[in-house]
């Protein structure tokens, strides 16, 4: 961008930014918030965990079992408030929670829990107008972009029904912080298959969201053409030259007309109906000699010092969500079951890496307490998007009672006495150099 600089005071034009627009590599500025590798803003406030009500009396909830309601009559734990504002280190080293560690990740450890029409003047010829038709994409359609609204929240149109959670603003903030969280997770890596950097010329990112990965990888490899695919079209215009993004559905036929030397699919969680079916894809799709990385979830919260019980509302909601989840077909839970099916499907030198994500800024260690931070800020915000598709229609719940359900978990996870995670699994393997398209 070009432009005079404006006088003090003032600011910028609006028009400067586009929706969603990524400067760099590093930096990604939406018309509502900047996220760096190291802070999240939002305009005119602080990015702040929602705080429901936190009063009430000292005995806790009675514990059901899953699938039953929670029990909304039993008052609110009155809990310690961890508050936090713009997430900086600093900010987080303040907190300065001596609580239990969380071992920092072990790359070397295998197998382990470690811790958007008009008229162009140049109109191409015939031919290459019915070239241009052949490879039109839905990602044009008017049908892809008319967003149904259900609950208050915006969804998918293409393949409506076949992803569970919204695609809305607040959604793609959510999992902007979750990449962050991850790129965290794993020590400001992107990925950990030792693919040939210098001659990787196709890339696909499988379930793409924001594109934010995508966007990196374009960055990080210059000379490869890098796709992003998903259900909407909800990707930034300004990207690297490098890198496109198509809307199609992983789970339907996949019909590129080359191979790919590297495939990375992240955090499709409840997202997949067949898991087998997609690895396969990507075997098939793969050139010879090319890698592929899977990056996802084991979703049910851990504890390792008992401070996570039957009495908690978290606890209950947690096991209903794992339930509702797998009643609908979409896996919660695929991060320990990568590995067997990548080997499976054929891959060779495969690899396996497990971590801890704290939730919430418990951990001694200060990596792990951004971590936590992070993965607090998005469990908070996701609170309703994780639950719409699930508890209403699936579990019997009405939109009033899950208010209340959301109030009290989030009580419970701004105290810093849960000391509570989730297991993220990151799979690689290789397919063999003799194998499939050449």
């Amino acid at each position: 961008m070009s432009g005079s600089t404006p006088p003090l005071g003032e600011s910028p034009p609006i028009s400067v930014l586009t929706d969603r627009t990524v400067l760099t590599d590093r930096t990604v500025l939406t018309d509502r918030t900047v996220l760096t590798d190291r802070t999240v803003f939002s305009t005119g406030t602080s990015l702040t965990a929602w705080s429901g009500p936190t009063t009430g009396s000292t005995s806790p909830p009675k514990s059901s079992s899953a699938g039953e309601k929670l029990n909304l009559e039993e008052p609110i734990t009155e809990e310690p408030i961890i508050e936090e504002s713009i997430i900086e280190e600093s900010n987080i080293e303040e907190l300065n929670i001596e609580e239990p560690d969380i071992d920092e990740p072990n790359l070397e450890e295998t197998s382990k829990a470690n811790s958007h029409i008009e008229a162009d003047s140049h109109a191409p010829s015939d031919d290459e107008f019915v070239l241009q038709m052949d490879r039109f994409t839905a990602s044009l359609t008017s049908s892809v972009r008319d967003f149904p609204v259900e609950n208050g929240r915006q969804y998918h149109a293409y393949r409506r029904g076949a992803y569970m959670f919204p695609n809305d603003d607040r959604e793609l903030d959510r999992l902007d912080t979750v990449h962050l969280m991850i790129k965290s997770s794993l020590g400001g890596e992107m990925f950990l298959a030792p693919i040939d950097r210098q001659n990787v010329r196709t890339v696909l990112d499988i379930g793409t969201g924001t594109g934010v990965l995508a966007i990196e990888i374009g960055d990080l490899l210059p000379d490869a053409e890098v796709i992003g695919c998903d259900l909407s079209p909800v990707q930034p215009c300004w990207v690297p030259p490098n890198v496109r993004f198509e809307v199609d559905d992983v789970e339907s036929t996949w019909t590129y007309d080359f191979g790919f030397d590297y495939i990375i699919s992240r955090y499709m969680a409840c997202s997949i109906a067949d898991w087998p079916a997609l690895v396969g894809n990507t075997f098939e799709n793969l050139n010879p000699g090319g890698w592929v990385e899977f990056q996802d979830f084991d979703l049910e919260f851990r504890t390792d010092d008992g401070t996570l019980t039957d009495e908690h509302f978290t606890k209950k909601y947690v096991d209903d969500f794992l339930l509702g989840a797998e009643r609908i077909n979409r896996d919660p839970r695929p991060g320990p079951k990568l590995r067997p099916m990548v080997e499976a499907a054929g891959y060779t030198n495969v690899q396996e890496f497990v971590f801890k994500v704290p939730v919430g800024p418990w951990p001694k260690n200060v990596d792990l307490k951004r971590v936590g931070m992070l993965n607090l800020l998005q469990i908070l915000e996701g609170l309703e998007a994780f639950s719409l598709k699930v508890f209403i229609p699936v579990l019997g719940y009405t939109r009033e009672e899950l208010e209340l359900v959301f109030s009290r978990i989030r009580s419970e996870l701004k105290s810093s006495k849960l000391h509570i995670y989730f297991k993220f699994y990151v799979v690689y393997g290789q397919k063999p150099l003799e194998g499939g398209r050449e």
